[in-house]
């Protein structure tokens, strides 16, 4: 006797609520593939060379489900679950690096600042081929990340494609995972530099501190703050709607958008800005991802900041880590932000107002460095785009567009965003900085002529 019953349970109980038809006549079709399903189940299970558990079938039906979706989703066994609940002290260090899967390749999001990664010189968009010599093309996000994690002071090897496209091992010392979010510094007497590397349960009193620390210093001198979001992959969803929240001090800082065209959250603002209204630049570039994005997004649209600097990431997904009743758990994607006025992030990545390339900066060969929307299975940005109404005019002297069905020269690639080192950012060497003070004592000097 067949026992699908409990794998049938178990798959209703797994199926996302989208799945299940509205009508009843559609409704049996559901069961027909939960009955194929079980069947193939079934099947495995009598025929197959090598016996398989029961529970890994399960496991990797579940797995298979998931990959099937957007590269942040993941099924994490129950060993998986406990290890992320309690890493215990045999887990709790960090190389810093924040990454994602890319058609089963191991790509970095970015460094965290002041970690190991950072300090060997590793940048967003590098490839990891293999952890301490072992391959990672089969293996899932979460395996990835458990053997990049390991006690603090032990060592992991990482074999890597660099910007110039060769193999490179690089040895790292994993530290603590706790890492400072926030840095600030006075530039010249005028303006206050603020480096916002990530969002954790320290970032809200550290940004309050430093802003304070530069108002005291700078006194009357003060013009304004550059807000450095660059090489920021994000983290605390709560924390960095704080953050955008110190800054502005009325109106939306995102709308959430869950599963049905109809449910839109707009968080809203509450009164009060640390900075006092002062003028704000804030940089960004290919590395400033996800919950940073939320913050530049909701500065740019409150026409609260000038954004300088270079396209974003372009990913807004909000994971909920749901368990398993004892069977593990899954990440699911279970909503994305928008930005007040409404703006798609998702697969977009936002414009910066001024757009400035570090040129001095090494740049990442085409493909290296890539945005939420080349990733395999990224959620896809359904906004209708329009066509231009008034296509731009030929400029004199150009060739007018070839007619159809000729031979025509190849678009150019897609723009190849630029790789920042952490230890460039906010020194004397950092170009997007330099435009970024110019653009701010330019602004104060066009304010002081307006109000004489």
């Amino acid at each position: 006797m067949r026992k699908w019953v409990p794998t049938l349970a178990l798959l209703v109980l797994l199926v996302p609520a989208a799945a299940y038809p509205q009508s009843k006549n559609s409704k049996s079709g559901v069961y027909e593939q939960l009955n194929l399903f079980g069947e193939a189940f079934e099947r495995i299970r009598q025929d197959a060379v090598e016996p398989v558990a029961d529970r890994k079938l399960i496991e990797t039906a579940i797995a298979g489900m998931m990959a099937a979706l957007d590269p942040h989703c993941v099924y994490l066994s129950e060993a998986e679950y406990k290890a992320l609940q309690s890493p215990g002290d045999t887990a709790s260090g960090s190389t810093g690096l924040v990454i994602t899967l890319d058609g089963g390749q191991v790509k970095v999001v970015s460094p965290r600042d002041g970690s190991p990664a950072a300090a060997a010189g590793i940048k967003p968009g590098e490839t990891i081929f293999a952890i301490d010599k072992d391959p990672v093309y089969d293996l899932t996000l979460s395996e990835v990340e458990q053997k990049l994690r390991g006690p603090v002071d032990s060592e992991v090897t990482l074999t890597l494609r660099r910007a110039d496209g060769k193999p490179a091992d690089i040895t790292l010392k994993r530290s603590d995972a706790k890492l400072a979010t926030v840095a600030s510094h006075l530039d010249g007497d005028d303006v206050g530099y603020v480096r916002i590397s990530g969002f954790d349960d320290t970032t809200n009193a550290a940004l309050t501190a430093a802003v304070q620390d530069l108002q005291q210093k700078a006194g009357k001198k003060l013009v304004g703050f550059v807000v450095d979001l660059r090489n920021n992959p994000g983290g605390n969803f709560g924390t960095a709607v704080s953050v955008a929240d110190d800054f502005i001090d009325k109106g939306d800082i995102a709308v959430l958008k869950s599963h049905g065209d109809d449910n839109n959250k707009h968080i809203a603002a509450t009164p009060g800005d640390i900075t006092n209204g002062v003028p704000i630049v804030a940089l960004v570039n290919g590395g400033t991802g996800r919950e940073a994005e939320l913050v530049a997004g909701a500065l740019q649209d409150n026409h609260r900041a000038i954004l300088v600097g270079t396209k974003t990431f372009g990913e807004s997904a909000i994971e909920t880590l749901i368990p398993l009743n004892g069977n593990g758990a899954i990440r699911l994607t279970t909503a994305r932000f928008q930005t007040p006025s409404g703006r798609a992030i998702q697969g977009k990545g936002l414009d910066p107002d001024l757009k400035v390339v570090p040129v001095k900066l090494e740049r990442l060969a085409q493909g290296l460095n890539r945005r939420e929307a080349d990733l395999r299975g990224a959620l896809k940005n359904t906004d209708p785009t329009a066509a231009p109404a008034n296509p731009a005019p030929a400029t004199p002297g150009t060739p007018n567009p070839a007619p159809p069905g000729t031979a025509t020269t190849p678009p150019p690639p897609k723009e190849a965003s630029t790789s920042v080192a952490s230890s460039d950012l906010g020194t004397s060497d950092d170009e997007q900085l330099t435009q970024a003070l110019d653009v701010l004592r330019g602004l104060a000097l066009v304010s002081a002529r307006n109000n004489q």
